[in-house]
């Protein structure tokens, strides 16, 4: 029967489990996490001693409304890792049912049921036009599917008839060119989510943002309290989300890798079927056979319950990670 997939990417003490004799140091394909990390700037002391200036928390949120292209700072929430928006933000629609356009990340599905929503995941963008909560996450994890800009505007329109929410989830849409619904948040029924650790290789940071109607972000503000962001992730985020060269020098160096990534997949037989800049989504019928593999040889990838042929594969870093892969891949004999 095989290894049953894991809840999530990154969980390196389960894989160590499933593989204790597999060789260190495991290398940890399994999420869409950018392994170029932005390089951490000198933090003052007073990131770590004092509470967080409420000037700074502006001053970030203007940032980033500038780097998303928000209408205004006053649309900008920064929280601590857009996970945790995920049950405020379902909370501010009229509950009834939720809406979710899968198959996609499971959490959005658990938050809208937390709150009381009655959930479902449907295939059909039409299916999201009548209901009191449509989610979209856009670009899509795991298969980067992309729904364009005038698509979801006129499901926005049907949703406002009928006093729906449109959520869009944007956690990958760094490495994607004109699809953000950012400009368009004053609209009072279109909330956008934007993960910081992803793109900026700094998941550890818990940052995040919701872009919204500004009479929503005080709503959303409230229920997050004061202080929700630290003051280290405040003065990194601001440094980041400003350094424009950084951002257009790493989206290359992301395209030459995944290039890469994408020969070395096509060479061992592998159909990739979808993906971003951040990741790649393969298929073949020895997906089960091909994760425990790697495993064994101190690789992580990401296996999915809703479907047994599906590989999620992220970008290696340093050549050492490179060559272990390709080494594994030559000895996977797949059929």
């Amino acid at each position: 029967m095989g290894l049953a997939p894991l809840a999530h990417g990154g969980d390196l003490v389960a894989a160590r489990r499933l593989f204790p004799n597999a060789p260190e140091p495991f290398i940890d394909l399994s999420t869409g996490i950018n392994p170029y990390s932005y390089p951490l700037p000198p933090l003052p002391t007073d990131c770590f001693t004092r509470l967080p200036d409420r000037a700074a928390v502006g001053a970030l949120a203007a940032t980033a409304a500038r780097a998303y292209g928000a209408p205004s700072e006053g649309c900008v929430v920064p929280a601590p890792g857009t996970q945790i928006l995920l049950t405020q933000v379902a909370a501010l629609a009229t509950r009834g049912r939720a809406v979710i356009l899968g198959p996609t990340y499971a959490e959005h599905a658990h938050a809208a049921q937390l709150i009381g929503h009655e959930t479902i995941e449907v295939s059909d963008p039409d299916q999201l036009r009548s209901v009191n909560l449509a989610v979209v996450v856009n670009p899509n994890n795991p298969d980067g599917r992309i729904l364009l800009q005038p698509l979801l505007l006129d499901i926005a329109d049907d949703l406002h008839r009928r006093g729906g929410l449109l959520v869009v989830d944007e956690a990958f849409a760094d490495v994607a060119d004109n699809i953000s619904l950012a400009a368009m948040v004053e609209r009072s029924n279109i909330i956008v989510l934007r993960s910081f650790g992803k793109f900026y290789g700094l998941a550890g940071l818990r940052l995040g943002f919701a872009l919204l109607q500004p009479r929503l972000a005080l709503r959303l503000q409230a229920m997050l309290g004061p202080w929700a962001v630290s003051g280290p992730a405040i003065a990194i985020g601001a440094a980041a989300l400003a350094d424009v060269d950084w951002k257009t020098r790493t989206i290359a160096d992301l395209a030459q890798a995944v290039a890469r990534l994408d020969r070395l997949l096509v060479a061992a037989g592998l159909e990739i079927v979808g993906g971003t800049l951040l990741y790649r989504l393969t298929r073949c019928a020895d997906a089960a056979v091909l994760f425990e593999h790697l495993g064994r040889a101190g690789i992580l990838v990401r296996r999915f319950s809703e479907n047994s042929e599906w590989l999620r594969w992220g970008i290696p870093h340093g050549d050492p990670s490179w060559l272990r892969l390709e080494a594994a891949l030559t000895t996977a004999h797949l059929a």
